[in-house]
């Protein structure tokens, strides 16, 4: 046997799922000749218990074996693949060959006789299926009965039952042991919402000068967070914002009076870190908030980012923790042509352990104040080495903590840091907008990184305003969210995204008047009273994901065809037995990615996949309007991006 999965490249790290994941157990294996063989999966939970489950042959030519298994226990399970010689399978392949020929038919009947007395025997059987073995070898052995009621022994459905479920076994090889690391479903599922505490109830004063806004006052915008449906509350950095080299409005190095700073350039007098801006309150404000939080149903996330402003404590207390440039100042960040003057990057080289043990205590710090989910910022400009070791040493105490890797490069340290730990993944999404690049990437992290790395489908963050959202207007927002709501079980929005802030900063990707250095004063309940908000959509979406759980699955992403290059269509399954509703269920989705467009189009599905036959009517409901259809395999649409351009369908006939 080779190829075991799940699994990781290299297998250095564990394989990873979530609580009521459909995770495919995988192997390849074979033996000489033309006998038949089985393949078991051994699985053993964070407990302790042992199950057995049957693979099945592909019939890919390839000898691959397959099967799901869907944990539901948190923790480290291990697992073996099982190969064996499937006696049963192979004498019914025979015997239904050589009896219906007249060929050694007396010998086929003493063979099927001898191996039902054998499985007889095993006294895990019930005592039922015992006697009908007994029965049948009686049979077989029977001079008096032809060849014609012997096959009908051979073919008996319930005899072919007996041994799928307790095969008759020999020639037992046993793989290695592997392990599968299953952590909490927020780790695998969730739809993020980000906001800026100090701009939550925020005042602008008739001079023009603002009064920032606090944990206090951002709670009331909590439940209007918790009726859109989202399940995490991301907040950017809360502590302190260094003066030193301060930036002002839209990046600019000239701040002016009242200008707040970036949240990122961490650190300055009042403390670093482990402490909280002194405008958004103290820390049993944050403690309150996260309470207030969490009673609307909402996970507070953090952002975790190490690096400090010139003025953090850090930088007088361990200067060794930073890099000094021959003219003795000390580097400051630098993403070229961006150049950050108000944050310095940490030097993990001179003093690893003391910068170990900073983070560890920042971090439990927060875990302490009732953080369980850290948003890091740039993990991959940090040793790979360190977030391994911080994850794992965390989990050890707290397997409930989730990190979420901020890490827009490469793919392999991005594919790095996931097996090294990260629960979660920034991903390259918000970059993927043709029907040929979607097609390619969503099926590529549904089944290629899909044992190791989860992609939040976030669609935009203070830093990223993509020309599709620029010039996409209303359609190309809802186009972007509803993909990002329906292709993956984790996705999220920034702030401003319901109000369609698409108004970029000059040849840049980043929104003009960016947050990041300014308070931004919104009016959400306007926009909602003139009907300019995304905010009911979004809250439909998530509905729709509540509802269905393929929705809230990763790996069961299937692209499908259309005639037309704009018109985007995936469906998402899930079988009755692996759904936790006991229901199967199946939506289809059919999206026109091409924003300022009328498209229609022939759509071509497989069918098969949730059980229908080619050809065999089906009906369909469109979530997002309630319009019903009868479809086939084969189904014309029409998308205006002007007034819906997404078509969500719940398959109401499915297996």
């Amino acid at each position: 046997m080779a190829l075991p999965s799940p699994s990781t490249p290299g297998e250095r790290f564990r394989p990873k799922a979530y609580v009521g994941e459909v995770v495919p157990f995988r192997t390849t294996a074979f033996r000489e000749g033309h006998d038949r063989i089985g393949v078991h999966v051994r699985l053993f939970s964070p407990s302790g218990d042992e199950s057995l489950h049957r693979l099945t042959a592909l019939g890919d030519g390839f000898d691959r074996w397959a099967t799901v298994v869907v944990p539901l226990q948190q923790g480290v399970w291990s697992f073996r693949f099982e190969g064996f010689a499937d006696d049963f399978a192979t004498w019914e392949h025979a015997a239904e060959v050589k009896i219906a020929a007249g060929v050694d038919s007396e010998l086929m009947r003493d063979i099927g006789a001898r191996l039902f007395d054998r499985a007889r025997k095993e006294m895990d059987r019930p005592a039922a299926e015992r006697r009908a073995l007994k029965n049948a070898a009686d049979r077989l052995r029977d001079a008096s009965i032809d060849d014609t009621t012997a096959l009908e022994i051979v073919r008996d459905p319930a005899i072919a039952e007996f041994f799928a479920a307790r095969p008759l076994t020999s020639l037992l090889t046993i793989g290695e042991t592997h392990e599968l690391l299953v952590e909490r479903e927020r780790a695998g599922v969730g739809a993020w919402y980000e906001f800026f505490p100090r701009s939550e109830g925020a005042r602008r004063f008739k001079d023009g000068t603002v009064k920032s806004g606090n944990f206090r006052t951002a709670v009331k915008r909590l439940p209007a967070v918790a009726a859109m449906g989202f399940e995490v509350l991301y907040l950017p950095p809360i502590h302190p914002i260094g003066r030193l080299n301060r930036k002002g409005r839209n990046n600019t190095l000239d701040p002016q009076p009242g200008d707040p700073g970036s949240p990122w350039a961490i650190g300055a007098a009042e403390g670093g870190h482990d402490t909280v801006h002194p405008d958004l309150g103290s820390l049993a404000d944050f403690r309150a908030f996260v309470r207030a939080a969490k009673a609307e149903g909402l996970e507070v996330a953090l952002d975790l980012a190490l690096q400090a402003a010139p003025d953090h404590p850090w930088v007088a207390e361990h200067p060794e923790w930073f890099t000094t440039l021959p003219d003795g100042t000390i580097a400051y960040a630098e993403n070229p042509p961006k150049k950050y003057q108000d944050i310095y990057p940490i030097n993990f080289d001179n003093d690893p352990s003391g910068i170990k043990a900073e983070v560890l205590r920042v971090v439990r710090h927060w875990i302490k104040q009732g953080v369980r989910i850290f948003r890091v910022d740039n993990p991959h400009t940090k040793p790979l080495q360190f977030w391994e070791w911080l994850i794992a040493t965390v989990t050890i105490d707290e397997p409930d903590v989730i990190f979420l890797a901020e890490a827009f490069t490469r793919p392999a340290p991005m594919q790095a840091l996931a097996m090294a730990g990260f629960q979660q993944s920034y991903s390259y999404f918000t970059w993927r907008n043709t029907k040929q690049e979607l097609e390619e990437f969503l099926g590529s992290v549904s089944t290629e990184t899909a044992d190791f790395m989860r992609p939040n489908l976030f669609v935009n963050t203070p830093d990223i305003l993509t020309e599709f959202l620029q010039f996409g207007g209303r359609p190309g927002y809802k186009i972007r969210a509803a993909i990002a709501a329906t292709a993956a079980p984790l996705y999220g929005v920034y702030a401003g995204y319901e109000l369609f802030e698409n108004v970029a900063r000059p040849g840049s990707e980043e929104n003009i008047d960016n947050e990041k250095y300014e308070y931004k004063l919104r009016d959400w309940a306007g926009a909602e009273a003139s009907g300019d908000s995304l905010a009911p959509f979004l809250t439909k979406l998530n509905e729709i994901r509540r509802d269905h759980p393929a929705l809230r699955q990763l790996r069961n992403f299937s692209a499908h065809w259309s005639d037309d290059d704009a018109i985007l269509v995936y469906s998402k399954h899930i079988d009755a037995e692996l759904s936790p509703t006991g229901r199967s269920d199946t939506i289809v989705v059919v999206a026109n990615v091409d924003p300022h467009s009328v498209r229609q189009t022939m759509i071509h599905l497989d069918t098969r996949i949730w059980g229908v036959e080619p050809g065999d009517p089906f009906e369909v409901e469109e979530l997002l309007t309630g319009q019903t259809w009868t479809w086939s395999d084969h189904d014309y649409v029409r998308l205006d991006a002007f007034h819906e351009p997404v078509h969500i369908l719940h398959v109401k006939e499915s297996r």
